[in-house]
This record gives structure tokens, sequence and C-alpha cells, in this order.
């Protein structure tokens, strides 16, 4: 069974997102462990990435603590505790720019292991 991380990042890959950045959030925030940060370039593909990541991790038995922002569409918040995904429209990552705010993180290569 894979990990929830790499679960939560196979889910957006598989849908397409692009520019996937996971860090690191140990020691940093208490809000998750990590963080996966993606973008789209629609709002009917930000919440299919944002559905499959939810589907894939109940289907899998992990909870999903909650899901916000989906009606718009510009930036979902897809809480699993232990990883929480930012799945935003490719206009608003570069606004609120998360790496930048969290930028003590380590960036994480997920792909690597998978």
């Amino acid at each position: 069974m894979p990990t929830l991380l790499e679960l939560a990042y196979e889910a957006v890959d598989s849908k397409k997102a692009e520019d996937i950045v996971v860090l690191n959030m140990e020691g940093i925030s208490l809000i998750a462990d990590q963080f996966i940060i993606c973008h789209a370039n629609s709002e009917r593909q930000v919440q299919a990435i944002a559905r499959e990541v939810a589907d894939a991790a109940s289907k899998e038995g992990y909870t999903v603590k909650r899901l916000e922002g989906f009606d718009a569409g510009r930036w979902i918040l897809v809480d699993l505790l232990d990883v929480v995904v930012h799945v935003f429209h490719r206009d608003e990552r570069g606004f609120y720019n998360l790496e930048k705010l969290w930028g003590d993180a380590q960036l994480l290569n997920v792909e690597e292991e998978i």
C-alpha cells in the first residue's frame, strides 16, 4: 500500500497537474507533515485534480478532513491530516506563492521514491 504522500502525489500527477512541488513541513508547521502544491490551467481541471486526491485517499481508507474552495475552482485545499494538497489555478499560484511563504521547508523529491 502506498504512503499517503505517495498516493496524493500519484493522484495529482494522474490528472496532469503542473509544477508539482512537495514541501517537508515537519518541524516547521503544526498543520501537516507535507504540503503538495500544484496547479492547473482551468477551474474544471483544478476540481478534477482535487476530486481525484480525495477519492483516491478515501478509497485507501485515509481520512479526508476537509475540501475547501471546490466550488470556485481557483484554489482548492484537500486536507488529509498529515498531508495537505493545494491545487491552484495557474493564475492564483503565483499570487499566493506558498513555496516562498514556506521557504524554510525542504523540497522533497517524491517522484524518485515512487
